[in-house]
């Protein structure tokens, strides 16, 4: 999606993040590489306790890269990765969701063959950290789920999947959530639906650090933002400091 009209509402940090506050996760330095291609150049990255911060950049950049190598699919080949107070450098993938990460990444991923409410209860389950009544409170954050919970997960629409695998990720009861452009081929009631659910889940105090494209929906929620490019970070700040116009150099094929 390209850059529109300024955002209407939301624009600016939440006067309740304190952007001064040690941050949830904090990102050092960071350098990855695949085989003798390196993709990430020193990236630093902080995400307020309680905030959302918003990665954007174009397509190839190295942001779905930084996500992955956060949740521990990519190693480093230098830098650190922190989880409030814990370096969680070298944790496994596995020990970084019991940490309190959760991932929801670009492609939805679910189990197709089990219904929506399978889904839920076979991750609820597998969480050390979800109590009895997990499942109802996130169908309280996705209403429409609710409707089609004996539904297989593989005949859902694409807004349908979005909701599901973020609700998958709710029920680990995360302290941080990422997400990797969950407005990618939605269609717009959906966008507004997802847009609502995050913004309550950040109300509610859950740290989050969404990559987005949609640079109006992103503005409206986050913060603070970064920008990408060429696996460096270009710009950010707190969004009160966001310049549309270099947004507009730096999002531009």
């Amino acid at each position: 999606m390209t850059v529109e009209d300024p955002p209407q509402v939301g624009a600016g940090p939440d006067p309740d993040v304190r952007l001064d506050a040690p941050p949830i996760l904090s990102v050092k330095d960071l350098e990855v590489a695949y085989g003798p291609t390196q993709v990430i150049f020193g990236v630093s990255l902080d995400v307020p306790e309680g905030g959302l911060c918003c990665l954007m950049g174009r397509n190839g950049v190295g942001k779905s890269t930084l996500l992955q190598t956060i949740v521990g699919l990519q190693q480093p080949k230098a830098g650190s990765i922190s989880l409030g107070s814990e370096d969680i450098t070298k944790r496994a993938p596995y020990n970084r969701t019991k940490a309190g990460i959760a991932y929801v990444p670009q492609g939805r991923e679910a189990f197709p063959y089990l219904t929506v409410f399978e889904n839920l209860r076979v991750v609820a389950e597998a969480s050390a950290k979800s109590g009895p009544d997990v499942i109802e409170e996130v169908l309280e954050r996705f209403p429409r789920l609710r409707k089609i919970l004996g539904r297989p997960a593989g005949f859902l629409s694409g807004g349908e999947a979005q909701q599901l695998a973020i609700a998958r990720a709710l029920v680990t009861c995360p302290r941080l959530l990422l997400l990797d452009e969950p407005t990618e081929g939605i269609q717009p009631s959906i966008i507004l639906e997802i847009e609502d659910a995050i913004a309550d889940l950040k109300r509610d105090g859950l740290s989050i650090l969404l990559v987005e494209q949609y640079v109006d929906f992103a503005m409206r929620l986050a913060d603070t933002y970064a920008v990408m490019d060429v696996g460096r970070i270009v710009a950010g700040g707190p969004t009160d400091t966001f310049d549309r116009g270099r947004m507009q150099q730096l999002m531009s094929v």
